[in-house]
Parts: structure tokens; sequence; C-alpha cells
């Protein structure tokens, strides 16, 4: 079984800066995907960032330019840094880890961002 954990969400002001990290455990194959996914009340949840165990990225346009994601292979910890936040950043961000092996995905309990005007 594998466990994500996350932490580092919050609140902040627009323009300001958080880190979310996310730790996972278990039975981790060594080629797999991480990401971060978040959904805001009423809305679906949507694609933030994901990041290939061989470091491959990708973003959604909203967040280009401002959010940053990488990971620790040795550590199963992946992080996603985030600037210049604005106040439709704001949701629960959920961490995700896709195992190519038996294409399996898990999901962490979230993580709320809050981003004042």
């Amino acid at each position: 079984q594998v466990q994500l954990v996350e932490s580092g969400g919050g609140l902040v002001q627009a323009g300001g800066s958080l880190r979310l990290s996310c730790a996972a455990s278990g039975t981790i194959f060594s080629i797999n995907a991480m990401g971060w996914y978040r959904q805001a009340p009423g809305k679906q949840r949507e694609l933030v960032a994901t990041i290939t165990s061989g470091g491959s990225t990708n973003y959604a346009d909203s967040v280009k330019g401002r959010f940053t994601i990488s990971r620790d292979n040795a550590k199963n910890t992946v992080y996603l840094q985030m600037n210049s936040l604005k106040p439709e950043d704001t949701a629960n961000y959920y961490c995700n880890l896709h195992q190519f092996n038996g294409w399996r995905d898990y999901w962490g309990q979230g993580t709320q961002v809050a981003v004042s005007s």
C-alpha cells in the first residue's frame, strides 16, 4: 500500500509564496510520476503540475512561470514552490502518485491554500 502525506499549506497574501511538500511511503516502483492537483469550492479537480521520476515536468498554463515542481527520488518526495500567488490559486491541493507498473493512482488527503487579496 502507498501513503502520501502533504504539508505546507496555509494562508498568504496575494503576491506571496508557499512551498508544498508531499512524502510518499510504501511500495513505490522506481518508474512513476508525482504531481499536484487542486480543487476550488464548486469546481472540478484540475492538474497543477506533474513530474516524472526521470525529471520531465508538465504545468497548467495558469501556473507557468509562477510555480515550480521538483522531487527528491531518494526520499520519494515531491515539492511545489508557489510564487506570485493570486486569489484564484485558493484551493485544496492534492498530491498524486501515479505508478506506471499496474497503472495505479494514489492521493494525499489534501492541504488548504488560501490567498487573500
